[in-house]
């Protein structure tokens, strides 16, 4: 499996707002770390995000939820979700209004963790 590093996620997210506009910068860099490592975690030897959709999840909320970036949150976190699930081989149809719907959806708590998980792999093209 492909990770992205830190360094790539700063990347696209400083790509991200020169094609579309807002702040650059890093608001919390704990916040980005903890979104970032997040999908890496473990208990007991086993890891807690298995999958990559479920990792691809956990990053997109983290990024979404935690507000690590000075402006742009929401799209770095889809954009690093599709990003991840792209390198690692997992192509996932849908509309821009159905990621728009569902990323929106998670920024204002009204769907989850499990809500996006359930959503990627939804649209997952086998």
């Amino acid at each position: 499996m492909k990770l992205l590093t830190k360094r790539q996620l700063i990347l696209l997210h400083d790509q991200l707002i020169d094609e579309t506009g807002g702040a650059h910068g890093i608001r919390d860099e704990g916040l980005l770390e903890s979104a970032l490592f997040t999908p890496l975690q473990t208990f007991e030897g086993a890891e807690l995000f298995p999958s990559v959709a479920e990792k691809a999840a956990r990053l997109g909320y983290g990024l979404v939820k935690n507000h690590a970036f000075v402006d742009g949150n929401k799209r770095i976190g889809a954009h690093a979700m599709l990003v991840f699930l792209a390198v690692n081989g997992i192509r996932i149809e849908y509309t821009q209004k159905e990621l728009s719907d569902i990323i929106l959806q998670v920024a204002s708590g009204e769907k989850d963790y499990t809500d996006l998980l359930l959503w990627l792999r939804s649209h997952t093209v086998d």
